[in-house]
Order: structure tokens, then C-alpha cells, then sequence
């Protein structure tokens, strides 16, 4: 089988962490995001990977070197000279896409989920459409564009952009598989699969969906990043408790890399990853963090709703919270407060940041 990960432009969403590295190599759960989906696809079955990138691809094709031997899976990249939105990369990457008549699958590069790729195949196969979607039910669907199935089927009858009255709770979760045929009704040019493509096949009765079990979130800003990384952890609790880190200084699910020394009478979780190398104070206070590699959290600091980036420092007493992200290399001072601070690569900080801004 084949798969293609829509990996887009410049992860503005995610700065300052995207400043540094493009934002599927951004560690999530201490692995880079695309390899949590790339190692998913590879069990699956997936013998074929197309990344559609159109920011950095020299960066992301030096990475994933080492990955196609790891994971036996031919990468490929397919590279935009201008942006094609969400369905425009399949038109450009027909050559691989549309080889045989395997479906394909189609996934955000953004989404964590327990990724139920067989699941999909299978159901997508005994339907016989064209496509089929992955959906997930929210508890606010007028804030998204929700997706309406015909009466007592899985056929998607139409979709409706965040809706005023309640029409449906199931939302696009951006993971898809489509039969090759679906290339024919896409050009190589800015095209959205959800305005254009989905509305067409849907209107032939062609496109089904499939809900999506256990969790899922669009990591691709920090608020959600952080989020994720809490739904990640309890699903992790479930299917691999070991590998989570016990012991008093432990609360709640917390992921701790082999490499990272922690100090004493910490109180660390719940919903914490703390990266290689990082070095974490005594008496420090982490919750809904994450602490990624190379990071030092001196002591008695207090970090809550934060992402430490990269060989980063925070102060001793230093206190963190409101979904405050420090760049690469960033230095918060001793008892310095930051509030949704938002800290660009290579700064220091040594004011308090009451309201949240961005420190460049």
C-alpha cells in the first residue's frame, strides 16, 4: 500500500518551536511527529510514503534517511514550487499514487491519533466507494465544519460549515483512503479537498465515513500541543504502562526519556514529557508540560502549561504557566514570571512577562 502526508508550509501555528526545525520533525511524546504516523503506516502494511512539503524539504529529506532503513519504507518527496492547499500534492504525486490500484492513504501531518490504518482499509474495502474519511465527535461542533451521513449509513450525504443549529457532531479528522480513481478529478493547482473534492464524490454517493475510536487532537499549535500530549500519555497508559515513569516524585502520566536526570522532591505530572538530556532541579513543580531535549529546569521552579524548547533554562524560582513556549536556546533568569510568554530562539528573559506577548 501507499500513503501520502500532507506536510505543508511553514508551521507558523507552532512558532517559535518551527523557527528551528520544520513542524513534523518537532518532538511529540520525545519522537518526531511524522514518525509516530510514518511507524503507524509502516504496520499497517504502507510499502510507499510521498511527504508533500513545500518549506525546507532539504532538512526533512536529511532526516528520513536514516528512517526509510529503519522502518524498510521507501520516502519520496513530493515538493511544491507554490502551495496546492489539501488536494492539489495528489495530483503531483500521481506517478506514485496512481501506479496500481491499491488505495492510498491521504493524512494531515498535524493529527495524533491511535492511528487505526487497518481498520480503515478494511472498512473502506467493504463499502466499495471511492473514499472514505475518518471522523471524530466534538463537544462544540458550531465551531467546525461538520460532516452529515445520509440516514442509517456510513454515505456521506454533505457537510456544513460550523453549523447554528445541530446538524452533526462529527468532524473531518483529517486522515482519509481513496482509490486511485479520485486522481482523475484533481489538478496539480491550489485545489481543497474539502470544498471541492469531498462535495464531488459525496454528491455520487462515493464517499463514506468512518469514525474514528479512542482519542484525537490537531497538535499544530501549542495550546493543542499540550493537550495532545496529555490524550497521548493516557493512551500510552493503556496500551504500554511500563513505559511510563513511576515513583514518588511522579503524578498522573509522565513520559521520561532514559537519558534525563531529575533531582529530588520534585513533583512531576500529570501530562509531562521531559526529553533527552534534560536535567530537572530539586524541588521542581512540572505539570501539562513539555520539556524538550537538552533543557535544564533549575530548582524550585514551577512549570505549568509550558513547552521548554531545546537546550533552554529556566531559572530557580522561576514560574511558567498559560501556555508559555520558549524557543530553542532561550534563558529564563532566576524568580522571573512568565505568563503566555511566547520566546523567540537565542533570548533571555530577566523581567517578569504579566500578559501574554512575544518576546523577540
Amino acid at each position: 500500500m501507499k500513503a501520502i502526508i500532507l506536510v505543508g508550509g511553514f508551521g507558523t501555528r507552532l512558532r517559535p518551536l518551527t523557527l528551528t526545525v520544520p513542524k513534523p520533525l518537532v518532538e511529540f511524546a520525545n519522537r518526531p511527529m511524522i514518525l509516530h504516523q510514518i511507524q503507524a503506516l509502516v504496520k499497517a502494511g504502507v510499502t510507499e510514503i510521498v511527504l508533500a512539503v513545500n518549506y525546507r524539504p532539504e532538512v526533512m529529506a536529511t532526516f528520513m534517511q536514516k528512517y526509510e532503513e529503519e522502518f524498510k519504507v521507501r520516502i519520496t518527496f513530493s515538493i511544491e514550487n507554490e502551495p496546492l492547499d489539501t488536494a492539489g500534492p495528489l495530483a503531483l504525486a500521481k506517478h506514485v499514487l496512481g501506479k496500481d490500484d491499491s488505495p492510498f492513504f491521504v493524512l494531515n501531518s498535524d493529527v495524533t491519533c491511535e492511528f487505526p490504518f487497518e481498520e480503515l482499509a478494511a472498512f473502506h474495502k467493504s463499502h466499495g466507494g471511492e473514499g472514505t474519511i475518518l471522523v471524530t465527535r466534538v463537544d462544540e461542533p458550531s465551531k467546525y465544519g461538520v460532516v452529515v451521513n445520509q440516514p442509517n449509513s456510513t454515505c456521506i450525504e454533505r457537510f456544513v460549515e460550523k453549523p447554528k443549529e445541530f446538524v452533526s457532531n462529527k468532524i473531518n479528522a483529517g486522515i482519509y483512503i481513496f482509490n486511485p480513481s479520485v486522481l482523475d478529478r484533481i489538478e496539480p493547482v491550489p485545489t481543497s479537498m474539502e470544498k471541492v473534492v469531498f462535495p464531488a464524490i459525496a454528491k455520487e454517493n462515493k464517499l463514506h465515513a468512518m469514525e474514528l475510536p479512542g482519542f484525537w487532537m490537531d497538535v499544530g499549535q501549542p495550546r493543542d500541543y499540550l493537550t495532545g500530549t496529555g490524550l497521548f500519555l493516557h493512551s500510552i497508559a493503556k496500551r504500554d504502562p511500563t513505559s511510563l515513569a513511576t515513583g514518588p516524585s511522579f503524578t498522573g502520566h509522565v513520559l521520561v526519556h532514559p537519558t534525563a536526570k531529575i533531582g529530588e522532591n520534585c513533583k512531576i505530572g500529570p501530562n509531562v514529557v521531559i526529553g533527552p538530556n534534560c536535567v530537572i532541579g530539586d524541588g521542581v513543580r512540572l505539570s501539562r508540560t513539555v520539556i524538550l531535549e537538552g533543557a535544564q529546569v533549575k530548582d524550585h521552579a514551577w512549570v505549568q502549561s509550558t513547552i521548554v524548547g531545546w537546550h533552554s533554562t529556566v531559572g530557580r524560582w522561576a514560574r511558567l504557566e498559560g501556555t508559555s513556549v520558549l524557543g530553542d536556546d532561550v534563558h529564563i533568569a532566576d524568580e522571573v514570571y512568565i505568563n503566555g510568554g511566547c520566546v523567540l530562539p537565542h533570548k533571555s528573559v530577566s523581567a517578569n512577562i504579566t500578559e501574554p506577548s512575544i518576546i523577540m
